[in-house]
């Protein structure tokens, strides 16, 4: 029998499933997984249920559905204060997660350093391994998960291609203070990286938190891959719904991805 990838030698399992197994096996609650313990909004599953006996069930255009893609653009516009083109900003990807793999593919190449702040989702180390580059993890510390800026100077400074942001934070909870933002904002300039943020928890913040999305900051725009999903905000985590949201030509990078579905109906 062949052996399988060498590459795959260096991952575990994950952890999160193995956590979800040992809730399930001592009916404990499990706060290791991300889900609703509810449906999605009785208006959200009507539409479905109208969708269904349409003529929508063949390939849409590669990087997604043009009237999703317009209503996503509209929506996120209205919330990051951006004028996004659903054609020139948007692609639609299976979940967050392809979302996160996708940005990875688009902003590295190999042998590159990506910077992830510890703890994170444990798909950020892997992701950036699949493509071939490198984490650098540096350290958020409890009990407010502050990152030390000058740590974070020399994580940049180490030649990192990119910076892995997930805001708010997976697991930790933090919301990054717009003042935080800003000083990533800015190593991200002065180092000429990208940020790939995850906000797939922009719309569950607290008072007296206030999410504040990075990349409609000076001068980010052309330097932030925003993923994110209808996860969690819909509680429809199985309908694996993500998107990219980025300047166009890293849009028309990605839309290159080896990632996600390669027939359409371009029409």
């Amino acid at each position: 029998m062949p052996r399988t990838a060498e590459r795959l030698e260096q991952f575990t399992e994950s952890v999160i499933r193995e956590m979800t197994r040992v809730a399930h096996r001592y009916d404990a609650v499990n706060l290791s997984q991300g889900f609703p313990d509810w449906n999605p909004p009785a208006p959200v599953l009507d539409a479905l249920a109208a969708a269904a006996a349409g003529d929508c069930h063949q390939y849409a255009v590669t990087w997604g559905a043009p009237r999703f893609r317009r209503a996503l653009a509209a929506k996120q516009s209205r919330w990051m204060g951006l004028d996004l083109d659903p054609d020139a900003h948007v692609v639609v990807t299976c979940g967050s997660t392809e979302a996160m793999m996708v940005a990875m593919m688009t902003a590295c190449n190999p042998g590159d350093r990506v910077i992830v702040f510890s703890p994170f989702y444990e798909n950020y180390g892997a992701d950036t391994i699949l493509c071939g580059a490198r984490p650098v993890y540096v350290p958020l510390r409890p009990p407010a998960f502050d990152c030390d800026p000058e740590e974070l100077r020399r994580a940049f400074a180490g030649g990192a291609r990119a910076l892995v942001l997930c805001n708010p934070s997976n697991p930790s909870g933090k919301v990054f203070t717009r003042a935080e933002l800003e000083t990533i904002a800015a190593l991200a300039r002065e180092f000429d990286a990208f940020v790939i943020t995850d906000e797939v928890y922009e719309h569950i913040v607290y008072a007296p938190h206030r999410h504040v999305y990075i990349s409609a900051l000076h001068g980010m725009f052309e330097r932030t891959i925003a993923c994110s999903s209808l996860s969690k905000t819909y509680a429809m985590t199985g309908w694996r719904l993500g998107y990219v949201i980025a300047a166009p030509p890293v849009i028309a990078a990605a839309r290159m991805s080896p990632y996600g579905p390669h027939e359409d109906a371009s029409g």
